[in-house]
């Protein structure tokens, strides 16, 4: 099976940047994939894209360098099954709230094979395309499960949902989860308690041997995180690229007037 290249990276220390789509376009993804980043997110929760077009958005991202990843929309079964499927490498899980959360959601990600405890079944149509002929066998050793702390309960759990042996780390929600502080959408990743919380999670996956990855509202808090040691960071999504953009030209072309 060929192998996930992203496991490589943090097994070696390094930080993975991902482009995250939020625009239900395979020739975005395609550009995107194609513009330097080590990953993509697909997000099926509050993106635009449903299954045929995370379908396309897959199919398009395999001639890039970038590793292809889809945040699910909820923690189901039939849904993290059909992304893996689909061909995505990895699978981020919004809102897990409990230990019992995670493991649901980690086993959603393995077969039941050699040992292991899982629940996918086999179906991979597109996973034999990407992975290979040996992919059944060696798909537990390759695919990401990353389980988003993003609310109280999360954060309260964090050190159980960490150890569930079936997930690889966690993906830090920081907008939700400064809901939840009552700070707001928009908290700066700088206030003390969000500050705190994201402090605790990167302990609590440190104490459990697990990798743990931040979605970030600009480059300058990516880069921060990157010093801060997450192993995955996310430096916003492509309608803001796109709009931050778009406003710059126009600036330049109205002037100040």
């Amino acid at each position: 099976m060929n192998t996930n290249r992203l496991l490589g990276m943090f097994s070696d220390g390094q930080t993975a940047i991902a482009g995250w789509m939020s625009i239900d376009s395979a020739y975005a993804a395609e550009l995107v994939g194609c513009s330097g980043f080590d990953a993509v997110v697909i997000d099926c929760q509050h993106g635009m894209a449903g299954h045929p077009q995370m379908v396309a958005m897959l199919q398009a991202l395999a001639h890039t360098p970038a590793v292809p990843l889809v945040r699910v929309s909820q923690n189901n079964l039939a849904e993290i099954n059909r992304a893996l499927d689909a061909g995505a490498w990895g699978v981020i899980c919004p809102l897990v709230n409990t230990a019992a959360e995670a493991l649901a959601f980690g086993r959603a990600c393995r077969y039941p094979l050699d040992g292991a405890q899982g629940d996918r079944s086999f179906g991979p149509a597109r996973g034999l395309l990407v992975g290979g002929a040996s992919y059944p066998q060696d798909a537990n050793a390759n695919i990401l499960a990353l389980a988003m702390i993003e609310t109280q309960a999360g954060l309260d759990a964090v050190a159980a949902i960490a150890a569930v042996p079936q997930i690889d780390g966690l993906f830090i929600g920081p907008s939700d989860l400064g809901i939840a502080l009552g700070l707001g959408p928009a908290a700066s990743y700088e206030h003390p308690l969000l500050a705190d919380a994201i402090r605790r999670i990167q302990e609590a996956c440190k104490a459990a041997g697990k990798m743990v990855g931040i979605w970030c509202g600009s480059a300058e808090m990516a880069r921060a995180m990157q010093a801060q040691g997450m192993q995955l960071v996310a430096p916003g999504h492509d309608a803001i690229w796109l709009k931050a953009e778009i406003a710059r030209r126009l600036a330049v072309l109205r002037g100040p007037g």
